[in-house]
């Protein structure tokens, strides 16, 4: 019996090793009548979607859970907590069919607030989410007591984790600087330079309902214009129509409608 000669099976082994080496896709588990029960109870821009969007949504979080870990620091994680968190991913790319966070591998919660140390039993405990950097790379925190405070009916326009997952879509191009070039056209990078410039000028003089927070840089301008855009859609869009129609350009979606 003649065999193969040698070149024709380095080929073979190639493929038999992409084969053997290749990750296997984590598994997707589905969400529980429980789990879904929970996202109607405690999260409204789901509670709001029609079955065919709701169907999308927990999908979504579905895949978030098996793609990213969620770990809990000096409390008992609890299935409404883990719930919230991949809502507060969700709700941002809800407009994007593929969107992954590659920029993000784990999610820690905190009880309360924490301070530059991560420590949240000691002094100076005034954060209450954080995109990590350096060492902390891929990595975010969150104020347990601040995620579900953002679910809450008078969290008004504010929601700390989304603000986090919204920073973590800015920075998806290189840079969290406001300008999310992943998800806005070139043609409408100044535009929404100006735009943001000008609405931080009025919220320094005061005439502006936008948390004075916005100011500090524009990028944490993009991350509370966006807690207001999926908090209080309608009000956006009744007091700010140019802000609300850029964000809706953006995330690609019209939650006033």
């Amino acid at each position: 019996m003649n065999s193969l000669p040698f070149g024709y099976l380095i080929p073979i082994f190639i493929i038999l090793l992409y084969f053997i080496l290749r990750k296997k896709k984590p598994a997707i588990e589905p969400l529980t009548e429980t789990d879904l029960q929970i996202l109607n109870d405690y999260v409204g821009f789901y509670h709001h979607l029609d079955s065919t969007d709701k169907l999308r949504f927990e999908k979504k979080v579905a895949a978030f859970f098996s793609t990213v870990k969620i770990e809990a620091v000096g409390l008992e994680m609890t299935t409404l907590d883990e719930l919230l968190i991949a809502s507060s991913a969700v709700i941002p790319i809800f407009g994007f069919p593929d969107w992954q966070y590659r920029n993000l591998t784990s999610v820690l919660l905190y009880p309360d607030t924490f301070n530059h140390d991560f420590q949240f039993d000691g002094a100076e405990r005034n954060i209450t989410g954080m995109v990590g950097g350096g060492y902390m790379n891929g990595q975010m925190i969150l104020s347990r007591s601040a995620l579900r405070h953002g679910f809450s009916k008078n969290a008004g326009k504010e929601n700390t984790a989304i603000h986090e997952f919204v920073h973590l879509l800015d920075k998806s191009d290189g840079a969290t600087d406001g300008i999310p070039e992943n998800l806005l056209g070139h043609e409408y990078t100044r535009p929404w330079i100006k735009m943001m410039h000008k609405e931080m000028q009025k919220i320094e003089d005061n005439k502006s309902d936008i948390n004075p927070y916005a100011i500090t840089n524009e990028a944490e301008f993009f991350a509370v214009v966006s807690e207001y855009f999926f908090e209080k859609p309608e009000m956006l869009k009744n007091k700010h129509p140019d802000l609300y129609h850029q964000l809706s350009r953006i995330f690609a979606q019209q939650p006033a409608n």
